[in-house]
């Protein structure tokens, strides 16, 4: 017990400390998992409305192909980004193995699924007498689905959000294709992981204590836009 509130101790010091390696690595952290929500964001909402508004052929075999990549493994995107990354692969030639471009691509492939499938069900619990007044109305496909965008806004801002709460705490994308190299590609998760394997727990209690409020945040704003969806 004393082990306990000693490093717990000692890590809200480090916090309240604003000690510069661990601000080094929350800053990489957030830069990494804002940038790869934003890219997501840009391709999985408009992902979202062509595949909730167009009737093609596979359009369900795509949604099932969508809810399934939501429970991919980390490990296995970081697997294939690694082989087209690595020395001999087809991209190995950009030279972006172990940097935190590498950290972007992965987390993007990992939650483009997740802002897309949302984003589908979000713009599903809209009314469709708004779409066909619109087009009655004389607005063509870009007004109209900027009508339903602006009804199903809180719905996809919840699905960005979720979708950064994927990235912000994922680790294995991380640790394979950034290689948590100290003061380029250590991120919270994988610092707390090695010093856990070091046994020095006061930066990785230290860090917890930042994600974890972290997380909070994130859920409380995904609460609340959820809770603005359902008005």
């Amino acid at each position: 017990m004393n082990f306990l509130t000693d490093s717990l101790r000692s890590a809200l010091l480090l916090v309240l400390s604003r000690d510069p390696e661990m601000l080094e690595i929350v800053g990489l952290s957030l830069k990494v998992s804002c940038l790869s929500t934003l890219l997501a964001a840009l391709a999985g909402v408009p992902l979202g409305f062509f595949i909730a508004f167009t009737e093609f052929r596979g359009r369900r075999l795509a949604i099932t192909l969508l809810n399934t990549l939501l429970a991919l493994p980390t490990v296995v995107i970081g697997l294939l980004v690694y082989g087209f990354l690595s020395r001999h692969g087809l991209l190995g030639s950009l030279d972006l193995l172990y940097t935190w471009k590498a950290m972007v691509i992965g987390q993007v492939i990992l939650i483009v699924p997740v802002v897309t499938a949302l984003t589908i069900a979000a713009i599903s619990r809209i009314d469709d007498r708004y779409r066909k007044t619109a087009m009655t109305l004389g607005a063509g496909r870009l007004r109209t689905g900027l009508v339903i965008f602006r009804e199903a806004r809180f719905g996809i801002v919840a699905a960005v959000i979720a979708a950064f709460g994927r990235v912000i705490s994922e680790v294995g994308i991380s640790m394979m294709l950034g290689g948590n190299i100290r003061g380029f590609t250590r991120t919270m998760t994988t610092a707390m992981a090695l010093e856990y394997d070091k046994g020095s727990f006061t930066l990785a209690v230290a860090l917890g204590i930042v994600l974890m409020t972290i997380s909070l945040v994130m859920n409380v704003l995904l609460n609340f836009f959820q809770g603005r969806a359902r008005m």
